[in-house]
């Protein structure tokens, strides 16, 4: 069995853009549709799967993006401090930073909530 992550934003052609910018992520496979937004697309990096990536339908519940979540997108073993500030930089713009430094567990890391909605954690 295996566990994937799939996202449903407005926006999902930004979107699919920044995270293949952030993370060096490719498109797998893609299903857009006749209004030129993805109804499916999946990520992957180094040739292994990602996540996916879905335009939200209007009736598609989402929060405010300004705050702590119950769900987070856990991105570990990004390398370096370096690495994960270029990640912050890219998912922070328009969005909104929670945290970027250390933790008791982490060397240096990263608290997103990038423009879409999403709840990123970022570490080294």
């Amino acid at each position: 069995m295996k566990v994937g992550a799939q996202v449903y934003v407005k926006g999902s052609g930004e979107a699919v853009d920044k995270y293949c910018q952030a993370f060096g992520a490719k498109i797998a496979f893609q299903i857009k549709s006749s209004e030129n937004t993805y109804e499916h697309c999946e990520l992957t990096v180094n040739g292994e799967f990602f996540m996916c990536v879905s335009e939200a339908p209007a009736d598609c519940e989402r929060t405010s993006g300004q705050a702590w979540q119950t769900m987070a997108f856990n991105v570990n073993e990004v390398g370096t401090e370096q690495a994960v500030r270029k990640i912050h930089d890219i998912l922070g713009e328009g969005g909104n930073v929670l945290h970027l430094g250390p933790r008791p567990w982490c060397t240096f890391c990263a608290d997103i909530v990038d423009k879409f909605g999403v709840f990123w954690w970022i570490g080294i």
